[in-house]
């Protein structure tokens, strides 16, 4: 019986290390090798540049800067904002009001 409760209590903890981990996934993973700063890093310098909640986030090669970036959708009083931070030096690249038809 102390074996059983030892292996659902293993398992238990691995699924919800799976679902806290994957809180974190987010579009463009796959590039994540390439950039120079984390996305948790790029994450705290979107939120100077625009206080408010993250709604979306993706790593994407894109131009401008070093060609790679984290784009994020911030929402703050019924406004939203794309922030695009440099993935290789942090820079902020973008910082502005989301159209109608965001991307």
């Amino acid at each position: 019986m102390k074996v059983s409760t030892k292996l659902a209590s293993g398992i238990l903890g691995g699924v919800l290390f799976l679902y806290a981990f994957g809180a974190y996934a987010f579009t463009g993973q796959e590039l994540a090798g390439e950039a120079k700063i984390s996305i948790a890093q790029a994450r705290i310098t979107a939120l100077r540049a625009y206080p408010g909640k993250i709604t979306d986030q993706e790593l994407e090669k894109e131009k401008g800067g070093s060609g790679l970036r984290y784009s994020f959708d911030i929402k703050k009083g019924g406004v939203s904002h794309e922030v695009g931070v440099d993935a290789r030096t942090g820079a902020v690249l973008e910082n502005s009001i989301e159209g109608k038809h965001a991307d």
